[in-house]
């Protein structure tokens, strides 16, 4: 038996393909068609799933909360309850949106939540869901998720410094860039020790070190060699429709503490995610 993912073209999706994971995409399971996830399972047979699809249009879910609601509530919960009938492990990945972003210091698993905007509200609903459901399960939270394949920040600032002479960057939100081969690392250790026991519960996985966006994105080009100034401006002069946290910091050593895996360095992790883009 397999592990069943999913997700096919998102970025812990792609990164989780080389786990000889079985990715399903929307042809082999639409999460917005209710019992749609539940006949996947029962088909696939897996040992453990990992939920890596998601509703990730966080400006376009404030127009469509309900769409959102469904992909990234329902369908876990669906999921979730499938799995927990069949005694499987379950796997759901979240988000630092479930967090207001107030203060400065990190969030713990367990600290208070209260999503800004729609996106948020419909990842939250999704990790009750997932709880609720009672089975073997583990709800990562992550955040800033980086990778060279599809829409980033890494590959947009890339696109953007190769056409451009000077940014200007958010830097007044802070938290840990995370790539998603990371993720789906962790996520096959999370599985592994959930097959021998590990207990159920919340846990956050994020890079080291914090840092904000204009850094990140200097930190990109110093990497990459490429010759664009970053301005460093506040989230409030660029306006958005969905309302961002300021601090996304995740305290990790839950997640350390229990299934033996520290936060990655993103700057290692840069440095493969560079190579691979220039040499496209």
């Amino acid at each position: 038996m397999t592990i069943l993912a999913f997700g096919r073209t998102g970025q812990v999706a792609r990164a989780l393909a080389s786990h000889g994971v079985v990715n399903l995409d929307r042809a082999a399971a639409d999460l917005s068609v209710p019992g749609a996830c539940d006949a996947a399972i029962r088909a696939a047979r897996p040992r453990a799933v990992i939920n890596a699809a998601a509703w990730t249009d966080v400006d376009g879910a404030e127009d469509a909360e309900a769409a959102a609601m469904r992909i990234n509530a329902d369908a876990p919960g669906e999921m979730s309850r499938t799995c927990a009938e069949l005694d499987l492990p379950f796997v759901h990945l979240s988000t630092d949106y479930v967090f207001d972003g107030s203060g400065t210091g990190p969030w713990r698993p367990d600290d208070p939540v209260a999503p800004l905007g729609a996106y948020g509200r419909s990842k939250l609903a999704g990790e009750r869901a997932v709880t609720a459901a009672g089975g073997r399960h583990v709800v990562l939270r992550t955040s800033w998720v980086f990778s060279g394949t599809g829409r980033n920040f890494v590959t947009t600032m890339l696109r953007l410094g190769a056409e451009r002479d000077r940014l200007s960057v958010v830097n007044d939100q802070v938290g840990g860039p995370t790539p998603a081969a990371a993720i789906a690392d962790a996520c096959g250790q999370i599985v592994a020790a959930m097959a021998e026991g590990a207990p159920s519960g919340i846990h956050h996985f994020a890079g080291s070190p914090d840092i904000d966006w204009a850094g990140f994105a200097r930190a990109i080009f110093a990497t990459a060699g490429v010759d664009c100034a970053v301005d460093g401006i506040a989230a409030a002069d660029w306006p958005a429709k969905a309302p961002r946290p300021s601090n996304s910091r995740l305290d990790c050593s839950a997640l350390a503490d229990v299934f033996g895996i520290g936060r990655p360095d993103w700057r290692a992790a840069l440095k493969n995610v560079v190579g691979k883009v220039s040499r496209r």
